[in-house]
């Protein structure tokens, strides 16, 4: 499993290069499994900076709860602290993005793996859900840009693990874009990917002839 947030960075250096986070401490990715703690993350990653009452303001939470979850996000690594504003102290993602797939011989770190996995599914399918039921009618233009697919398939293990790359480098070519709004074409939004991939465990692996 891999859970990465990718904000459209070049692919021509490592991932630690190009300034991704790339662990799978157990530790580390229980940090980060639970519900607030992955909303307070994706509000970062979204806003670049934020203290705990505008990060409060987002999620809905009082700010000493939201101050006592970004303390221990800091303490596993994922945000710091960005520069002073006057009195206020905001805090900033640690990293441009996150590749947190499981070491495959470690089962502690498959579960914890997997427990951040389902957080983000339910969160981006509760998004996917609330776009999908209260947004008012959509220009046709982008009524077209919008949509929900699935997918059945027999594959490898090799062949679901070059596919699981190849989604993943779906939004390489928006490269810049997050950063740099001078890089965005007229009339471009911001969009959101949301892809799952997983062998079906009701079915065994087809036995060799």
């Amino acid at each position: 499993m891999t859970h990465e947030e990718r904000h459209g960075e070049p692919d021509g250096a490592s991932a630690e290069d190009r300034g991704m986070l790339v662990t799978s401490d157990p530790a580390m990715l229980r940090a980060l499994a639970h519900p607030l703690r992955v909303e307070i993350l994706a509000v970062l990653d979204e806003l670049g900076e934020a203290t705990a009452t505008e990060i409060a303001e987002q999620v809905g939470e009082s700010p000493s709860n939201c101050s006592f979850h970004l303390r221990q996000l800091a303490k596993a690594g994922y945000i710091v602290r960005g520069e002073q504003r006057g009195t206020a102290k905001p805090w900033r993602p640690a990293h441009r993005g996150r590749n947190l797939t499981p070491d495959e011989h470690d089962p502690a770190s498959i579960r914890s793996s997997a427990a951040v996995g389902a957080l983000y599914v339910q969160r981006e399918a509760s998004r996917v859900m609330e776009y999908l039921t209260t947004t008012p009618p959509e220009d046709p233009e982008w009524v077209r840009a919008m949509v929900v697919n699935t997918s059945d398939f027999w594959a490898t293990a090799d062949e679901m693990r070059e596919l699981a790359e190849t989604i993943g480098h779906l939004v390489d070519r928006f490269a810049g874009r997050a950063a740099d709004p001078a890089k965005r074409p007229p009339g471009s939004r911001r969009g959101h990917l949301f892809a799952t991939l997983n062998p079906d465990p009701r079915t065994p692996p087809t036995p060799e002839a």
